[in-house]
This record gives structure tokens, C-alpha cells and sequence, in this order.
């Protein structure tokens, strides 16, 4: 081999080496760039990414369960690595991904970049170890010796045992489809006699196994996929559970959509007692509506308080709430903490008897005054609805980073037409008054109400520039409004809040 060629071999080798060790770690988590991506996606088909913002308080709380889940995998000897990327720094990389909230987390299987799979499961170590291996091996573990199936219900929270004479029943079949149909729970089968026999079990069946309430449920009904997933996300939730950072998105993320919030203090002599009266009463309603405690004392839950137009010293209190097309909010008419009273409140919502609850603050001596109107509940549609008025109204939130940043043009707006005979500029704070014509989502949200009896509502998705806004009226809410029968795009504040908040993987404002 003539020399050239053996220093160019050399110095490829050199570089190579050199760009595998620009990947760093921390805690046994990669640390990536746009510069080592692709690299690292080569030398590890299998990679779960985190996105994040170092001011993100969600992230912030997911550090420790992250770096947990990656020392679990590399002491299990398994190949599949994580890894996290500054989001702020690494922009490029972020949009390319369709990064818009914080923390996303997405999965690279195989190398492949195009087409990486979402993150859906819950942040704790455990969560995420258990998703990536069904991402990655079985549906469910074949368990041959007793030692690992009580291995498999000792080491998690909730596992699920299919007990089978015969691996090619229809029942076993059934059971591995919803195996795979479920990422967050980790799944055993068996054939083997002594297993049936250790845990009492006599015929084909099975069994969710979890370390809370019974302690185990066993399935009753037709082995069918469908009956399978029904049982299990009916019992893989506690009776009670807390909100908290790691059970957020087991939360929101489950099937049951109508949840009923306790919003008590923990440190509360009364707590064991306001929660037995809560469990008791939710016994009654297991997988109809999921019965969820938030310590009204902790600083990350207050914003939940706001929404529900709470305040630390109104708890304990009780609240519904439905998470459909639109979230709709309940409030019972006892404040009582007691079973009887949350049995009823339930049932009348249950059977479709209880009318939503909606926020309004007291009308202000000076809604008028100023050039913006201030709008609450209490006098939103006598204003908006006025048959010889067009009304502009923005929808906002205190804390929103994006509403401050409007509020001088808006109030420009409003100095304008403070004259007008027919044109009003008006706001309404919306954490704190809702109303049942105009659901809000994110802010601000802007919306145009014509003059005239037909009560019609026109979305503005113009520049948000006192020209733009100036436009719109001008025209009647045609230059800027979305076009007739589409919603409009609305805003979410994705920034840092005063609270130190940020949007979540779901991509609410927390």
C-alpha cells in the first residue's frame, strides 16, 4: 500500500473517531446537536430524544426520571440509548421535528429520521423503560419459570399476565393484539402449569397485577382485544390520583374524559379523612370517571386553581370537569366534603342532569369608562350581542406573555373608536370569566361580533398591528377574518410565564 494512502486512511480513521467522541453524555444521556444528529442515529438504531428548554419547569422535573430510565437500560445491557437536545440552542434541529411545546420526546427506531414515533406514555423511569421495550421486543414476555413473573409484578407498578393452555388459542391471540395496542404497561403470557398454580389461577384468564387498591383484578368477560383494553384501562389507574408532573399524562392521555378534581391541602390535619370520604366515593364510578386530588398548597398547581376560579384559602373543594370536543366545568352545590354529597353530584352528572358552571367576576362601576371595555361574564352578551354594535374583543389571560405584548396596540385600538357610534373595542379576561357562546383555547384569542340580530362570530387571523386591526373594522371583519365556516388559528402562549410555567407535551398552557 503506497504511503499517501495509508496516511489518508489514517486521518479518515482519526476523524471518525473524533466525531463519535463529540457526542457527549451526561447521566447516560447523549447529548446532541444538528452537527452530531445523523451520527448519532447510525450508531444507535434505537433512540428515544428529548427536546427541551432549559427554563421549562416540566423538563426541569423530568432530569432525574430521564437520567434513571437511561441507567436502567444500560445495566439491563439493552442497546436502546437516550438522548436530549437544547431546544433553544439547537432551532433548526427543533423545527425540522415540529417542536412547538416543551418537553416533546420522540422515538428514532432503526435509524430512521423521517418518521420518528411520538412519546405517549407517562415521565417516570419506569414509564419510559417500559414503552421503549415494547416499542422494541415482544408485546408481551413469554414467562417460563415463576421466578419471572413475580420478577415482572414486583419490579412494576401495574403489570398484565395472560394465563393460556395454548399458545394458539383465539383467546391468546386476542390477548397479544391488545399486548400491542398498549405502550405503558408491561405484558407477560404463560403456558406453564406452576405459574397457574402460584397464583391461583385454574383456566385461561387474565390478570392485572398492580401494587394499589386490590392489588390485582382479574378479567371476567370474553377474551377479545376489545374487552381486553377495556378491563385494563378501567384498573390500571388508582381509585384516587394525584396530579402531579409524572401522572399528568396518564391523565389526560386516558380514556375516561370526565374527571372529578378534589383540591385539598396535604399537610391538612383532615386530609386521610377528606380522602377516605373521596375513595369511598369513587368506588361507585370506576372507569366512568376518573377521581383525581390536587395539593392546593403546592406553587405548580395554583394556575389549575385559577382556571377553576379557586384560591388556596376556598380549599378544600370540588370540582368536574369533562375533556371532550369542549372542556365544560361543573360545581356542586354543597361544599361538603362528605361521600353522600360527591355520590350525588356525580350521578346527577352522570344522568345528564347538572348545567355547566361558568366564571364570572362582578361587573366593573367603570367597564365603560375606558377606551377598551372590560367584558366579564355577567355582561358579555347584553355588550357583544348588541343588534346595533360591532364588537372586538380580546380573549386573554393575566400571565400571557403574548397578551402583554398586545395590550398597547390594543389599547391604541380602542382610543380610535372610543368615539365611534358603532364600533366597541372591548376585553375580557378569560381565566376568570367564561361564557357559553365563545369557547377559548389559547390566547389571545380575537373575535369580531357584527351588528345585527344573527348573533354571528368571526375569527380575526390578520396582523396583529393597529393597521391590520384597523383593517378588519374598516371592512366589516372581512380583511383579516377567516374565511366563512373556518376556525381560526389561535395562539398559544409558548413562552415562560411570570409562574415559570411553560406548555406541556400536550400542548396546554399548564
Amino acid at each position: 500500500m503506497r504511503l499517501p494512502t495509508m496516511f489518508k486512511l489514517l486521518l479518515l480513521c482519526t476523524l471518525a473517531v473524533a466525531s463519535r467522541a463529540d457526542i457527549s453524555e451526561e447521566d447516560e444521556v447523549l447529548v446532541l446537536k444538528k452537527s452530531n444528529f445523523e451520527e448519532a442515529l447510525k450508531a444507535h438504531p434505537d433512540i428515544l430524544v428529548e427536546f427541551y428548554a432549559p427554563w421549562c419547569g416540566h423538563c426541569k422535573a423530568l432530569v432525574p426520571e430521564y437520567a434513571k430510565a437511561a441507567s436502567m437500560l444500560k445495566a439491563e445491557g439493552s442497546e436502546i440509548r437516550l438522548a436530549k437536545v437544547d431546544a433553544t440552542e439547537e432551532a433548526d434541529l427543533a423545527q425540522e421535528y415540529g417542536v412547538r411545546g416543551y418537553p416533546t420526546i420522540k422515538f428514532f427506531k432503526g435509524g430512521d429520521k423521517e418518521s420518528p414515533k411520538e412519546y405517549s406514555a407517562g415521565r417516570t423511569a419506569d414509564d419510559i423503560v417500559n414503552w421503549l421495550k415494547k416499542r422494541t421486543g415482544p408485546a408481551a414476555t413469554t414467562l417460563g419459570e415463576v421466578a419471572q413473573a413475580e420478577s415482572m409484578i414486583a419490579d412494576n407498578e401495574v403489570a398484565v399476565i395472560g394465563f393460556f393452555k395454548d399458545a394458539e388459542s383465539e383467546g391468546a391471540k386476542a390477548f397479544l393484539k391488545a399486548a400491542e395496542a398498549v405502550d405503558d404497561v408491561p405484558f407477560g403470557i404463560t403456558y406453564n402449569d406452576a405459574i397457574f398454580s402460584k397464583f391461583e389461577v385454574s383456566k385461561d384468564g387474565v390478570v392485572l397485577f398492580k401494587k394499589f387498591d386490590e392489588g390485582r383484578n382479574t378479567f371476567d368477560g370474553e377474551l377479545s382485544k376489545a374487552d381486553l383494553l377495556a378491563f385494563i384501562k378501567a384498573n390500571q389507574l388508582p381509585l384516587v390520583i394525584e396530579f402531579t408532573e409524572q401522572t399528568a399524562p396518564k391523565i389526560f392521555g386516558g380514556e375516561i374524559k370526565s374527571h372529578i378534581l378534589m383540591f385539598v391541602p396535604k399537610a391538612a390535619d383532615d386530609f386521610d379523612d377528606k380522602m377516605a370520604e373521596f375513595k369511598k366515593a369513587s368506588e361507585g364510578f370506576k372507569g366512568k370517571i376518573l377521581f383525581i386530588f390536587i395539593d392546593s398548597e403546592v406553587d405548580d398547581n395554583q394556575r389549575i386553581l385559577e382556571f377553576f376560579g379557586l384560591k388556596k384559602e376556598e380549599c378544600p373543594a370540588i370540582r368536574l370537569i369533562t375533556l371532550e370536543d369542549e372542556m365544560t366545568k361543573y360545581r356542586p352545590e354543597s361544599e361538603a366534603i362528605t361521600t353522600d354529597n360527591i355520590v350525588a353530584f356525580c350521578t346527577l352528572f352522570t344522568e345528564g342532569k347538572l348545567k355547566p358552571h361558568l366564571m364570572s367576576q362582578d361587573i366593573p362601576e367603570d367597564w365603560d369608562k375606558n377606551p377598551v371595555r372590560v367584558l366579564v361574564g355577567k355582561n358579555f352578551e347584553e355588550v357583544v350581542f348588541d343588534p346595533k354594535k360591532n364588537v372586538f374583543v380580546e380573549f386573554y389571560a393575566p400571565w400571557c406573555g403574548h397578551c402583554k405584548q398586545l395590550d398597547p396596540i390594543w389599547t391604541k385600538l380602542g382610543e380610535k373608536y372610543q368615539d365611534s357610534a358603532d364600533i366597541v373595542v372591548a376585553k375580557m379576561d378569560s381565566t376568570a370569566n367564561e361564557i357559553e357562546t365563545v369557547k377559548v383555547h389559547s390566547f389571545p384569542t380575537l373575535k369580531f361580533f357584527p351588528a345585527g340580530d344573527e348573533h354571528k362570530v368571526v375569527d380575526y387571523n390578520g396582523e396583529r398591528t393597529l393597521e391590520g386591526f384597523t383593517k378588519f373594522l374598516e371592512s366589516g371583519g372581512k380583511d383579516g377574518g377567516a374565511p366563512a365556516g373556518e376556525e381560526g388559528e389561535e395562539e398559544e402562549d409558548e413562552g415562560l410565564d411570570e409562574t415559570g410555567s411553560c406548555r406541556d407535551d400536550l400542548g396546554q398552557a399548564d
